[in-house]
């Protein structure tokens, strides 16, 4: 059975489309059939590699996306990816980089570890938004770190609401529903609590409310967290993983809740990936203060 690799890159930056032909020629190297997209294969330039079109067909049938950049470039890489179930494997030339596995010191380890099929296969929940004006649908979308609820130029005027019942109304900036995933990006920017990517649970954080209520909360699961803009005052705009942007008049409603299609994620074995333990992750990425700890006394 042949085996087919998808390879994306930030292209915008020299170090992706260098770290780009590394891995499709070494993939080509060990026999891999290798598919680069369309809209990149100019600057990767690589030959040997099959050209197919942006959209998710390109992700069809392929054992893995590796993905070269940030955690922007996986966002978008999960757009093509998710449909068609295919797994990202994100290697991480950005800053922080929560959503990758691998650091770019790491990559030749990396891709032989996909050469060798050394690696599992992790879900992470998303969400699906769906946002209305009267009956009208001007929203039909998903999201892997968080949908937001923002103001464009005034404050909002916002009604929150867990499973069909209203929590509270609020002067805002807007309302962040979040994944766990998410947990470590905008929302955590807004106050919001960090959450291990196994445990399943929804997140709503204000930006910066003018209530005396206004904390973040952590719900089920199953439930629908939904966002209503109050007539007669500003209208706002619905941001899906920063990347997707859509209008919101006043009176517009949003609803969330959990996507029975989630997004895949590779994760390595015996590299030193950023993967696992999250703990550790979370040390590295924030720079925490670990001096004097001397773990578990055993007897």
């Amino acid at each position: 059975m042949r085996r087919t690799v998808l390879v994306a890159a930030h292209t915008g930056r020299g170090a992706a489309v260098d770290s780009a032909r590394l891995v499709v020629d070494r993939l080509i190297q060990a026999g891999i059939t290798v598919r680069v997209l369309d809209t990149e294969a100019a600057e990767i330039g690589c030959s040997g590699a099959e050209v197919v079109p942006a959209d998710p067909g390109a992700a069809k049938d392929a054992e893995v996306m590796i993905v070269l950049g940030g955690d922007g470039s996986l966002l978008r890489s999960a757009e093509l990816a998710r449909p068609a179930g295919t797994p990202l494997l994100g290697v991480n030339l950005g800053h922080v980089g929560f959503l990758a596995e691998a650091e770019v010191a790491d990559l030749a380890s990396a891709v032989d570890n996909v050469v060798a099929g050394r690696y599992d296969v992790e879900e992470r929940m998303t969400i699906e938004v769906l946002a209305r004006q009267n009956g009208r649908v001007l929203a039909d979308t998903w999201a892997l770190n968080e949908v937001t609820v923002e103001k464009q130029e005034r404050m909002l005027e916002v009604v929150a609401e867990i499973d069909g019942r209203p929590l509270s109304r609020w002067g805002c900036d807007g309302v962040i529903c979040a994944t766990p995933t998410g947990s470590t990006a905008y929302a955590f920017s807004a106050g919001g609590p960090v959450v291990w990517p196994e445990v399943e649970a929804l997140l709503m954080v204000p930006i910066s409310a003018h209530a005396l209520f206004a904390r973040p909360l952590v719900v089920s699961p199953r439930s629908t967290l939904a966002v209503e803009i109050l007539p007669d005052t500003p209208g706002g705009v619905l941001w899906c993983d920063g990347r997707r942007r859509f209008e919101l008049p006043s009176g517009s409603r949003v609803e969330v809740r959990r996507s029975s299609e989630p997004v895949r994620l590779a994760r390595l074995h015996g590299v030193e990936s950023t993967g696992a333990p999250f703990t550790d992750r979370l040390v590295a990425k924030f720079e925490l203060p670990v001096q004097g700890w001397r773990g578990r006394v055993r007897p």
